[in-house]
């Protein structure tokens, strides 16, 4: 049991990795959009999404400063060696993909699905090696615990 458990928590680990290094990769991927005809009727939540990243990408650093941080985090996890640290510099970014689709894309059941996963995957890493991190942050007898 201990040796499947070791196996499901390296392919996570491996799993997770690979998507936010891919992620992290395709913020420095430009992609031209097609020009927004005026007339069009453009639902709120569009509009909220692309001021949203809009903003991000107009401060001319930010959108790619997400990238580098999607992209260290993927390579610690995929390490193994880093693993738990990669998990725990991870918590911010998948709570706010998963947030991000809760309050912009509510409708889109599919996309939220798949967001709470990697937040409760990335949890449940950091769940498997708490013993590593509690040790890390308590001193001493409150270690114990």
């Amino acid at each position: 049991m201990e040796k499947l458990t070791k196996w499901v928590v390296v392919s996570l680990r491996v799993g997770l990795g690979v998507l936010f290094i891919y992620a992290g990769i395709q913020k420095f991927i430009s992609k031209e959009r097609p020009p927004v005809d005026p007339t069009a009727e453009v639902p709120e939540h569009v509009i909220k999404i692309r001021s949203l990243i809009g903003g991000m990408k107009q401060t001319g650093y930010f959108w790619e400063m997400v990238g580098v941080a999607e992209i260290a985090c993927g390579i610690l996890l995929v390490s193994q060696v880093f693993g738990l640290l990669g998990a725990v510099m991870l918590v911010p970014i998948t709570l706010n993909v998963f947030l991000f689709h809760l309050f912009l894309e509510p409708h889109d059941k599919g996309e939220l699905l798949m967001t709470s996963l990697y937040l409760i995957l990335n949890f449940l890493l950091i769940f498997y090696d708490y013993p590593k991190l509690k040790t890390a942050f308590l001193p001493g007898k409150l270690s114990k615990i």
